[in-house]
């Protein structure tokens, strides 16, 4: 006799496994919908907006339920070297949202306390997670414990600097103080990429490479320096005027480096990618990690139009335009797919129980999972 799943125990199942990283859905969301409102598509952007809120606000009530009643399962994913950084999402999506609220609907004061709330889940996020994968007795070799979900926190912390620099007239302190203390971070965050993509390089040159370890998070390779791009033309804007504003060619220096540098990976992860399921025939299967490939499309798309205003270059329009298109289409199809698993639940619900192998397969809710990948 086969075995059967009800609709409360996928629901358990799903929710005991939810992956850390599932934030990636509120970043992805986030940045898609302030892509639509810089470049003038004004009819997506509030639509996106209100998906975003619902989606942060649901997942914050997931992550608790699930630290509570899976503390086993939620205490060592912060001991993973695969998952613990997924926890980085939650800093990045709160700036992310934060951003929104400034930026779409002019609400200073939910801003400023998102990115409060950003701030000081960055520094429990940064000090935790390093320090817990460093005191670790046993460690995984670095073909296994190294992959682009690792930049997350990079992206977490330059997104404490792209928010912070849009809300600095409205902190306390001091405006230069600020500024300075939010240069630290964006330097930082150049320097933290540099630690980590040095790792994944080394990964990918002397390691055997498989299709199934080019999991999707390897798109933060290009995101985490996009997001940079953004923090810094964001710092060029805030310290004109500034006792900070004979830094400008050096942040104008960095900031096109940091967008050259995003945009070398493109190609290079295109080709993967055409290896990975051209070449490989390695299966599209629904994985919240696909909202790690979303973002980096459309932060793509609102750092490129951010440097054609910072350096009046026009052209750079065009790039921006392609990759806005690039992010709605990446967001729909793996929106939709996410939607396949409540509708997954709701059918178990009306009819009890169903086998296992009457399941669906392509893009759907259990696909195998593979090396590397999560399913949750």
């Amino acid at each position: 006799m086969e075995p059967k799943i009800t609709a409360s125990e996928y629901l358990k199942k799903r929710l005991g496994g939810l992956h850390p990283a599932y934030f990636a859905l509120v970043m992805a969301t986030g940045i898609v919908s302030i892509a639509c409102h810089s470049l003038g598509l004004d009819a997506l952007t509030r639509p996106l907006f209100l998906i975003n809120i619902a989606a942060y606000g649901t997942l914050w009530a997931l992550y608790l339920v699930r630290a509570v009643f899976f503390r086993a399962q939620f205490a060592s994913d912060w001991l993973s070297h695969k998952r613990g950084f997924g926890f980085f999402t939650l800093v990045a999506a709160t700036n992310v949202l934060g951003s929104q609220f400034f930026l779409l609907d002019n609400n200073v004061a939910a801003a400023t306390g998102l990115w409060w709330l950003g701030l000081s889940l960055w520094a429990v996020c940064t000090y935790a997670i390093f320090v817990l994968l460093a005191v670790q007795a046993k460690k995984p070799p670095i073909e296994e414990g190294i992959n682009g979900g690792w930049l997350v926190a990079v992206v977490a912390t330059q997104s404490v600097c792209v928010l912070g620099s849009l809300l600095k007239p409205a902190m306390p302190g001091g405006s230069d103080f600020m500024l300075m203390f939010l240069l630290s971070f964006w330097l930082f965050g150049g320097m933290l990429y540099i630690w980590i993509i040095s790792l994944i390089f080394y990964r990918y040159m002397f390691f055997r490479f498989e299709p199934s370890d080019l999991i999707p998070p390897y798109w933060i390779n290009m995101g985490s320096v996009a997001i940079s791009t953004l923090a810094g033309a964001n710092l060029i804007v805030a310290v004109e005027g500034s006792s900070l504003a004979d830094l400008i060619p050096f942040l104008k220096g960095f900031t096109a480096l940091y967008w050259a540098t995003a945009t070398w990976w493109i190609p290079m992860l295109l080709i993967l990618g055409v290896w990975r399921h051209g070449v490989r025939k390695f299966r599209f299967t629904y994985d919240p990690l696909y909202w790690g490939l979303v973002f980096p499309l459309g932060m793509y798309s609102v750092c490129t139009y951010k440097m054609s205003l910072i350096f009046d270059l026009a052209p750079l329009l065009v790039i921006a335009h392609v990759f806005l298109v690039a992010g709605i289409s990446a967001w729909l199809l793996t929106f939709m797919s996410l939607m396949m698993r409540p509708l997954y639940a709701l059918l178990l619900a009306l009819h009890q129980a169903i086998p296992f192998s009457t399941r669906p397969s392509a893009l759907s809710v259990h696909a195998p999972t593979h090396k590397g990948e999560s399913n949750e």
